[in-house]
C-alpha cells in the first residue's frame, strides 16, 4: 500500500512502532523493519555508547529504514543526533517538539524528522521549522496523552498542514489503518500493539497482565509524575493515587537514589531539574522526583517483571488485544485486514440504493 509515508522513509506499509522507553529495542525494531513497517528505536532509555551499539545491532539484522527516537531536551541531544547522522539512521522522531536548529542540522544531513504532537498548533510550529511528517496521538494514546480524542485531533491536523500525518491513539488493526487514511492521514502508529507481539523483549508475566486487562482497566492518571499519564491500573498506581503527601515523597526519593544510581545523575543535577520542571506547573516534590525516574517506574515492568511496583504505559487498545503474534504476522494481519476494508467500502459504494416509495433503484 503507497501513501506519502511510504514514500517518505522507504518502508513498504503505512505502519509505525512507536518508540517505547525499555521495550522498542533492537529486536523488536529489527523484527518490525523487516516486516516492512518502521521501527523506532528508543534511545531515551539508553547511554549514548548504548545507543551506537542498538543502531549497529540493527543494522546486523535489516537493511530496511529504521528510525531513533530522541528527547529533544535531552543534555546530550546534540551528542545523539551527531550519532544518528554517523550511523546513517533514516529517521529521528521526537516525543517532545524539537528546535529549529535541531530540525535543520537533522535534515541537512539527510535525516527525516517526524515529531510527535498533541495539538494542532504544535503541529503548524514544527510543519512551519521544516519537520518531514508528524505523528498525532489523540488521548486513546499509552504514556503522557492529552484529552482530544484521535477522531477530532487528526482530521485538525489534516486540514492546517501539507506534510503527511500519521495517526497514533487507539490504533490496533486493518479497520484502524482505512479509518485513519479516510480521515487524511498517511499511515498510523502503534505502540500497545507492538508490544504485545512475540518479538517484544517485555516480560511474559507482564505481557499476560496487559491481555488479561479490559478497557475499564486502562486509566489516565496524574499521580505518577503530575501529567496526564494513560497506563494500566497497578497496585503501584493505586498505592500512588491513596498516598499521602509524606508517604508519596519517600517513595519518591526511594525511586530517584535507584535511577541516581543507574544513571549516574547527581542529587544536585536532580535538584535542578526538578526546579526546573517545577516551575510554573505546580508540581509537588513527589512528583518532581517520579517525574526525574518515571523511565525506573517503566523498567521495573518492561524490563524485570514487577507489575506490582512498576508503571504499566498503554494504550486503550489493550483492552481489545487478545494474542501475540509476531512482528510479521501482525503486519501481514493488518495489511489484509485494511485491503479487506476498502474492499467492503468500495463494494458498498457500488452496489445499488434501494428504490425509494414510488421511485426507481439509482447507483
Amino acid at each position: 500500500m503507497r501513501t506519502a509515508l511510504t514514500d517518505l522513509v522507504g518502508v513498504r506499509h503505512p505502519l509505525v512502532q512507536t518508540g517505547m522507553g525499555w521495550v522498542a529495542g533492537p529486536r523488536l525494531v529489527s523484527a518490525t523493519a523487516r516486516a516492512g513497517a518502521l521501527g523506532i528505536l528508543a534511545s531515551a532509555t539508553m547511554t549514548t555508547g548504548q545507543l551506537r551499539s542498538a543502531i549497529r545491532e540493527v543494522r546486523s539484522r535489516t537493511d530496511e529504514p529504521f528510525g531513533v527516537n530522541l528527547r529533544a531536551d535531552a543534555a546530550d541531544a546534540r551528542e545523539r543526533v551527531r550519532i544518528l547522522v554517523e550511523e546513517g539512521v533514516r529517521v529521528a522522531s521526537f516525543a517532545l517538539a524539537p528546535s529549529k536548529d535541531l530540525i535543520a542540522e537533522l535534515k541537512d544531513a539527510g535525516v527525516i524528522v517526524i515529531p510527535s504532537i498533541g495539538a494542532r498548533r504544535h503541529a503548524e510550529k514544527v510543519a512551519a521549522w521544516g519537520a518531514d511528517a508528524v505523528v498525532v496521538q489523540g488521548g486513546e494514546g499509552g504514556g503522557h496523552t492529552g484529552e482530544v480524542a484521535t477522531t477530532v485531533l487528526l482530521p485538525q491536523v489534516v486540514d492546517a498542514v501539507d506534510i503527511p500525518v500519521i495517526a497514533a491513539g487507539g490504533f490496533h488493526d486493518g479497520r484502524g489503518l482505512v479509518a485513519a487514511l479516510a480521515y487524511g492521514a498517511a499511515g498510523i502508529a502503534m505502540g500497545t500493539r507492538f508490544l504485545l507481539t512475540s518479538d517484544s523483549t517485555v516480560p511474559d508475566a507482564v505481557k499476560a497482565r496487559y491481555l488479561a486487562a479490559g478497557v475499564r482497566d486502562v486509566t489516565v492518571t496524574t499521580a505518577v509524575d503530575g501529567l496526564p499519564h494513560r497506563m494500566l491500573r497497578t497496585e503501584m498506581v493505586a498505592a500512588l493515587e491513596h498516598a499521602g503527601r509524606v508517604r508519596a515523597l519517600a517513595h519518591a526519593v526511594r525511586r530517584a537514589a535507584g535511577f541516581r544510581r543507574i544513571s549516574k545523575t547527581s542529587w544536585t543535577r536532580m535538584v535542578r531539574d526538578g526546579l526546573a520542571m517545577k516551575h510554573g506547573k505546580g508540581l509537588s516534590w513527589s512528583q518532581v522526583l517520579l517525574a526525574a525516574n518515571t523511565p525506573m517506574l517503566l523498567k521495573a515492568s518492561m524490563v524485570d517483571g514487577r507489575t506490582d511496583l512498576g508503571v504499566m504505559a498503554s494504550g486503550q487498545v489493550a483492552g481489545v488485544i487478545e494474542d501475540l503474534p509476531s512482528c510479521a504476522e501482525l503486519v501481514e494481519r493488518v495489511m489484509a485486514q485494511a485491503h479487506a476494508a476498502l474492499d467492503t467500502v468500495a463494494h458498498a459504494l457500488d452496489a445499488p440504493t434501494p428504490p425509494r416509495e414510488g421511485g426507481t433503484a439509482a447507483r
